[in-house]
Protein backbone atom coordinates (compact mmCIF):
# COMPACT_ATOMS: atom_id res chain seq x y z
CA UNK A 1 0.00 0.00 0.00
CA UNK A 2 3.03 2.44 0.62
CA UNK A 3 3.80 1.98 -3.04
CA UNK A 4 -0.09 2.70 -4.84
CA UNK A 5 -1.36 6.59 -5.20
CA UNK A 6 -4.04 8.16 -5.98
CA UNK A 7 -4.80 11.64 -7.64
CA UNK A 8 -3.19 14.32 -10.53
CA UNK A 9 0.47 13.97 -8.50
CA UNK A 10 0.30 10.27 -7.60
CA UNK A 11 2.45 10.36 -10.88
CA UNK A 12 5.32 12.33 -9.00
CA UNK A 13 5.19 10.01 -5.65
CA UNK A 14 6.23 7.01 -7.96
CA UNK A 15 8.75 8.90 -10.02
CA UNK A 16 10.35 9.88 -6.31
CA UNK A 17 9.81 6.18 -4.74
CA UNK A 18 12.40 5.00 -5.71
CA UNK A 19 12.37 3.42 -9.15
CA UNK A 20 14.77 3.12 -11.84
CA UNK A 21 12.24 3.03 -14.96
CA UNK A 22 9.30 4.13 -15.46
CA UNK A 23 6.04 2.71 -17.17
CA UNK A 24 3.88 5.59 -18.76
CA UNK A 25 0.45 4.00 -19.34
CA UNK A 26 -2.03 7.01 -18.47
CA UNK A 27 -4.05 8.79 -20.43
CA UNK A 28 -2.43 10.19 -23.19
CA UNK A 29 -3.27 13.88 -22.21
CA UNK A 30 -0.92 13.52 -19.49
CA UNK A 31 1.89 11.68 -21.64
CA UNK A 32 3.95 14.93 -22.17
CA UNK A 33 3.95 16.08 -18.56
CA UNK A 34 4.71 12.53 -16.84
CA UNK A 35 7.77 12.06 -19.39
CA UNK A 36 9.35 15.19 -19.06
CA UNK A 37 9.15 14.87 -14.31
CA UNK A 38 10.26 11.26 -15.11
CA UNK A 39 13.28 12.25 -17.45
CA UNK A 40 14.01 15.46 -15.29
CA UNK A 41 14.53 12.70 -12.27
CA UNK A 42 17.03 10.80 -14.29
CA UNK A 43 14.49 7.60 -14.76
CA UNK A 44 14.38 5.43 -18.09
CA UNK A 45 10.98 5.14 -19.63
CA UNK A 46 8.42 3.33 -21.79
CA UNK A 47 6.20 5.64 -22.64
CA UNK A 48 2.89 4.17 -24.62
CA UNK A 49 1.90 5.87 -27.64
CA UNK A 50 0.36 8.24 -28.46
CA UNK A 51 3.01 10.70 -26.85
CA UNK A 52 0.73 13.76 -26.97
CA UNK A 53 -3.25 14.78 -28.18
CA UNK A 54 -1.85 18.62 -29.37
CA UNK A 55 1.32 19.82 -31.11
CA UNK A 56 2.16 21.86 -27.39
CA UNK A 57 2.49 18.13 -25.82
CA UNK A 58 4.30 16.98 -29.21
CA UNK A 59 7.29 19.69 -28.56
CA UNK A 60 7.22 19.01 -25.19
CA UNK A 61 7.83 15.43 -25.83
CA UNK A 62 10.75 16.04 -28.38
CA UNK A 63 12.24 18.07 -25.84
CA UNK A 64 12.38 15.65 -23.75
CA UNK A 65 13.43 12.83 -25.93
CA UNK A 66 16.57 15.27 -26.47
CA UNK A 67 17.17 15.95 -22.90
CA UNK A 68 16.96 12.21 -22.36
CA UNK A 69 19.87 11.56 -25.00
CA UNK A 70 22.06 14.14 -22.77
CA UNK A 71 21.43 11.79 -20.14
CA UNK A 72 21.82 8.48 -21.64
CA UNK A 73 18.48 7.43 -20.45
CA UNK A 74 16.12 4.97 -22.37
CA UNK A 75 12.91 6.23 -23.87
CA UNK A 76 10.89 3.36 -25.78
CA UNK A 77 7.56 4.83 -27.47
CA UNK A 78 5.08 2.19 -27.68
CA UNK A 79 4.86 1.48 -30.99
CA UNK A 80 4.93 -2.09 -30.82
CA UNK A 81 4.57 -3.33 -34.62
CA UNK A 82 7.91 -1.50 -35.11
CA UNK A 83 8.86 -4.40 -32.51
CA UNK A 84 7.36 -7.15 -34.43
CA UNK A 85 9.51 -9.56 -36.11
CA UNK A 86 6.84 -10.10 -39.10
CA UNK A 87 6.62 -6.43 -39.66
CA UNK A 88 10.32 -5.77 -39.38
CA UNK A 89 11.38 -8.32 -41.89
CA UNK A 90 8.57 -7.19 -44.36
CA UNK A 91 8.87 -3.24 -43.90
CA UNK A 92 12.79 -4.05 -43.95
CA UNK A 93 12.18 -5.58 -47.32
CA UNK A 94 10.31 -1.94 -49.00
CA UNK A 95 13.18 -0.20 -47.25
CA UNK A 96 15.52 -2.46 -49.23
CA UNK A 97 13.68 -1.75 -52.48
CA UNK A 98 11.58 -5.09 -53.44
CA UNK A 99 8.82 -3.12 -54.86
CA UNK A 100 11.27 -0.68 -56.20
CA UNK A 101 10.27 3.17 -55.42
CA UNK A 102 6.89 3.34 -53.72
CA UNK A 103 4.50 5.02 -55.56
CA UNK A 104 1.18 5.16 -52.80
CA UNK A 105 0.44 3.88 -49.65
CA UNK A 106 -2.91 2.81 -48.08
CA UNK A 107 -3.32 1.55 -44.45
CA UNK A 108 -6.56 0.68 -42.99
CA UNK A 109 -7.36 0.81 -38.79
CA UNK A 110 -11.78 0.06 -39.72
CA UNK A 111 -12.76 -1.15 -36.40
CA UNK A 112 -15.95 -1.20 -34.17
CA UNK A 113 -16.52 1.44 -31.51
CA UNK A 114 -14.94 1.02 -27.96
CA UNK A 115 -16.87 0.24 -24.71
CA UNK A 116 -18.59 3.26 -23.16
CA UNK A 117 -19.60 3.73 -19.25
CA UNK A 118 -22.69 5.56 -18.51
CA UNK A 119 -22.93 8.24 -16.19
CA UNK A 120 -23.32 7.23 -12.94
CA UNK A 121 -25.23 9.77 -10.19
CA UNK A 122 -22.40 10.01 -7.83
CA UNK A 123 -19.67 10.96 -10.77
CA UNK A 124 -18.32 14.48 -11.14
CA UNK A 125 -17.69 15.33 -14.42
CA UNK A 126 -13.79 14.81 -14.43
CA UNK A 127 -14.78 11.38 -13.32
CA UNK A 128 -17.20 10.34 -16.47
CA UNK A 129 -14.90 11.63 -18.96
CA UNK A 130 -11.65 9.92 -17.19
CA UNK A 131 -13.76 6.61 -17.25
CA UNK A 132 -14.79 7.86 -21.06
CA UNK A 133 -11.77 8.99 -22.02
CA UNK A 134 -11.54 7.50 -25.35
CA UNK A 135 -14.27 9.26 -26.41
CA UNK A 136 -13.11 12.93 -25.54
CA UNK A 137 -10.64 14.67 -27.68
CA UNK A 138 -8.60 16.47 -25.05
CA UNK A 139 -7.62 13.44 -23.49
CA UNK A 140 -7.66 10.55 -26.16
CA UNK A 141 -6.65 12.93 -29.31
CA UNK A 142 -9.46 11.65 -31.10
CA UNK A 143 -9.36 7.52 -32.28
CA UNK A 144 -7.14 8.67 -35.15
CA UNK A 145 -4.47 9.84 -32.72
CA UNK A 146 -5.22 7.44 -29.94
CA UNK A 147 -6.12 3.85 -31.62
CA UNK A 148 -5.00 4.70 -35.43
CA UNK A 149 -1.84 6.29 -34.94
CA UNK A 150 -0.51 2.26 -35.52
CA UNK A 151 -1.91 2.51 -38.73
CA UNK A 152 -0.71 5.85 -39.53
CA UNK A 153 3.38 5.19 -38.00
CA UNK A 154 2.87 1.99 -40.10
CA UNK A 155 2.46 4.45 -42.98
CA UNK A 156 4.96 6.10 -42.61
CA UNK A 157 7.60 3.57 -41.86
CA UNK A 158 6.85 2.60 -45.23
CA UNK A 159 8.10 5.60 -46.56
CA UNK A 160 11.60 5.42 -44.60
CA UNK A 161 9.76 8.41 -42.29
CA UNK A 162 9.81 10.71 -44.68
CA UNK A 163 7.97 13.93 -43.27
CA UNK A 164 4.67 14.95 -45.43
CA UNK A 165 4.19 18.65 -46.84
CA UNK A 166 0.84 18.85 -46.05
CA UNK A 167 -2.49 16.77 -45.53
CA UNK A 168 -5.90 17.03 -46.28
CA UNK A 169 -8.49 15.01 -43.77
CA UNK A 170 -12.23 13.88 -44.06
CA UNK A 171 -14.18 12.92 -41.06
CA UNK A 172 -17.15 12.89 -39.04
CA UNK A 173 -19.68 11.24 -36.82
CA UNK A 174 -22.19 9.15 -38.51
CA UNK A 175 -23.21 7.27 -35.94
CA UNK A 176 -21.94 8.11 -32.26
CA UNK A 177 -25.07 9.31 -30.43
CA UNK A 178 -25.42 9.68 -26.54
CA UNK A 179 -23.04 11.69 -23.61
CA UNK A 180 -20.89 8.44 -23.50
CA UNK A 181 -19.77 9.31 -27.08
CA UNK A 182 -18.20 12.02 -25.55
CA UNK A 183 -16.92 14.90 -28.76
CA UNK A 184 -15.17 12.46 -31.22
CA UNK A 185 -15.50 11.55 -34.80
CA UNK A 186 -16.16 8.37 -35.83
CA UNK A 187 -13.99 8.39 -39.62
CA UNK A 188 -11.36 9.91 -40.85
CA UNK A 189 -10.02 9.87 -44.31
CA UNK A 190 -6.64 11.77 -44.67
CA UNK A 191 -4.05 12.50 -47.72
CA UNK A 192 -0.61 12.82 -46.93
CA UNK A 193 1.37 14.98 -49.57
CA UNK A 194 4.88 14.13 -50.33
CA UNK A 195 7.48 16.24 -52.06
CA UNK A 196 7.43 15.10 -55.83
CA UNK A 197 3.91 14.69 -55.80
CA UNK A 198 3.24 10.95 -53.59
CA UNK A 199 0.06 10.87 -52.19
CA UNK A 200 -0.44 8.80 -49.35
CA UNK A 201 -3.08 7.42 -47.41
CA UNK A 202 -5.49 6.42 -44.50
CA UNK A 203 -8.69 5.53 -43.19
CA UNK A 204 -10.07 4.81 -40.00
CA UNK A 205 -13.33 4.05 -38.88
CA UNK A 206 -15.08 3.60 -35.54
CA UNK A 207 -18.46 1.90 -36.46
CA UNK A 208 -20.32 -0.77 -35.33
CA UNK A 209 -21.57 -4.05 -38.01
CA UNK A 210 -19.40 -2.61 -40.77
CA UNK A 211 -16.26 -4.48 -42.02
CA UNK A 212 -13.31 -4.28 -40.50
CA UNK A 213 -9.41 -3.99 -41.75
CA UNK A 214 -6.34 -3.37 -40.15
CA UNK A 215 -4.45 -3.38 -43.28
CA UNK A 216 -1.36 -1.98 -44.71
CA UNK A 217 -1.18 -1.63 -48.95
CA UNK A 218 2.10 -0.31 -50.39
CA UNK A 219 2.20 -0.07 -54.30
CA UNK A 220 5.64 0.58 -55.88
CA UNK A 221 7.42 0.50 -59.59
CA UNK A 222 7.74 -3.21 -59.20
CA UNK A 223 4.77 -4.80 -57.30
CA UNK A 224 2.97 -4.74 -54.22
CA UNK A 225 3.09 -5.57 -50.81
CA UNK A 226 0.15 -6.19 -47.96
CA UNK A 227 0.65 -6.35 -44.62
CA UNK A 228 -1.59 -7.28 -41.92
CA UNK A 229 -0.03 -8.30 -38.64
CA UNK A 230 -3.05 -9.97 -36.88
CA UNK A 231 -3.81 -12.52 -39.49
CA UNK A 232 -0.77 -12.53 -40.08
CA UNK A 233 0.12 -11.58 -43.94
CA UNK A 234 3.36 -10.65 -44.86
CA UNK A 235 3.26 -10.92 -48.21
CA UNK A 236 4.77 -9.13 -51.33
CA UNK A 237 3.89 -9.40 -54.98
CA UNK A 238 4.59 -8.60 -58.47
CA UNK A 239 2.23 -6.83 -60.28
CA UNK A 240 0.90 -10.50 -62.33
CA UNK A 241 -0.16 -11.30 -58.93
CA UNK A 242 2.65 -13.58 -58.26
CA UNK A 243 4.34 -14.12 -54.95
CA UNK A 244 8.00 -13.13 -54.54
CA UNK A 245 8.41 -12.56 -50.93
CA UNK A 246 6.67 -13.93 -47.98
CA UNK A 247 7.77 -13.77 -44.44
CA UNK A 248 8.62 -17.41 -42.99
CA UNK A 249 10.84 -16.39 -39.63
CA UNK A 250 9.17 -16.86 -36.55
CA UNK A 251 6.22 -15.44 -35.34
CA UNK A 252 5.54 -16.39 -31.69
CA UNK A 253 7.52 -13.42 -29.96
CA UNK A 254 4.87 -11.33 -28.58
CA UNK A 255 5.77 -7.95 -29.32
CA UNK A 256 4.86 -6.25 -26.21
CA UNK A 257 7.36 -8.09 -24.63
CA UNK A 258 9.95 -7.48 -27.11
CA UNK A 259 9.73 -4.20 -26.52
CA UNK A 260 10.02 -4.47 -23.04
CA UNK A 261 12.88 -7.08 -23.53
CA UNK A 262 14.93 -4.61 -25.76
CA UNK A 263 14.32 -1.66 -23.52
CA UNK A 264 15.80 -3.15 -20.87
CA UNK A 265 18.69 -4.78 -22.26
CA UNK A 266 19.68 -1.42 -24.47
CA UNK A 267 20.12 0.04 -20.22
CA UNK A 268 22.08 -2.80 -18.82
CA UNK A 269 23.78 -2.47 -22.04
CA UNK A 270 24.62 1.35 -21.62
CA UNK A 271 23.38 2.08 -24.85
CA UNK A 272 19.83 2.73 -23.97
CA UNK A 273 17.25 2.93 -26.77
CA UNK A 274 15.91 6.58 -27.02
CA UNK A 275 13.00 6.57 -29.99
CA UNK A 276 11.32 9.24 -28.31
CA UNK A 277 11.35 11.95 -31.75
CA UNK A 278 10.28 8.91 -33.62
CA UNK A 279 7.68 8.87 -31.58
CA UNK A 280 6.33 12.17 -31.12
CA UNK A 281 6.72 12.81 -35.13
CA UNK A 282 4.04 9.68 -35.75
CA UNK A 283 2.00 11.25 -33.25
CA UNK A 284 1.78 14.76 -34.74
CA UNK A 285 1.42 13.04 -38.39
CA UNK A 286 -2.55 12.03 -36.72
CA UNK A 287 -2.81 15.14 -34.78
CA UNK A 288 -2.22 16.94 -37.80
CA UNK A 289 -4.98 14.57 -39.60
CA UNK A 290 -7.19 15.33 -37.04
CA UNK A 291 -6.76 19.27 -37.15
CA UNK A 292 -7.73 19.00 -41.01
CA UNK A 293 -10.80 17.56 -40.39
CA UNK A 294 -11.95 19.70 -37.64
CA UNK A 295 -10.87 22.03 -40.00
CA UNK A 296 -11.95 21.59 -42.97
CA UNK A 297 -8.50 22.41 -44.01
CA UNK A 298 -4.97 21.48 -45.33
CA UNK A 299 -2.94 21.60 -42.73
CA UNK A 300 0.63 21.65 -43.60
CA UNK A 301 3.49 20.10 -41.16
CA UNK A 302 5.15 23.37 -40.14
CA UNK A 303 1.33 24.87 -39.25
CA UNK A 304 0.86 21.85 -36.69
CA UNK A 305 4.19 21.44 -34.94
CA UNK A 306 3.79 25.27 -34.55
CA UNK A 307 0.42 25.00 -33.47
CA UNK A 308 -0.83 26.94 -30.11
CA UNK A 309 -3.80 25.22 -29.51
CA UNK A 310 -3.79 23.52 -26.04
CA UNK A 311 -6.63 21.02 -25.63
CA UNK A 312 -6.62 21.04 -21.84
CA UNK A 313 -9.18 22.37 -20.13
CA UNK A 314 -8.07 25.01 -17.43
CA UNK A 315 -8.89 24.55 -14.89
CA UNK A 316 -8.75 20.96 -14.34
Amino acid sequence: ESRRFVGFDSYQRVIDSGVDVVLLTSYPQSRPAHLAAAVAAGKHVFAEKPVAVDAPGVRSVIASARLAQQKNLGLLVGFCWRYHDGMRATFDQLAKGAIGPVLSVHTTYHTSTLARRPRRPEWSDMEFQLRNWWHFTWLSGDHIVEQAVHSVDRRSWSLCDRRPERVTCLGGRAARSGPEHGNVYDNFSAIFEYPGGLRAFHTTRQIDSCPSDNSDYVVGVNGRCEINGWKPVYAIRDHAGKKVWNYSGPDDRDMYQTEHDELFASIRAGRPINDGERGASSTLLAIMARMAAYTGQTITWEQAMNSQQNLTPEPL
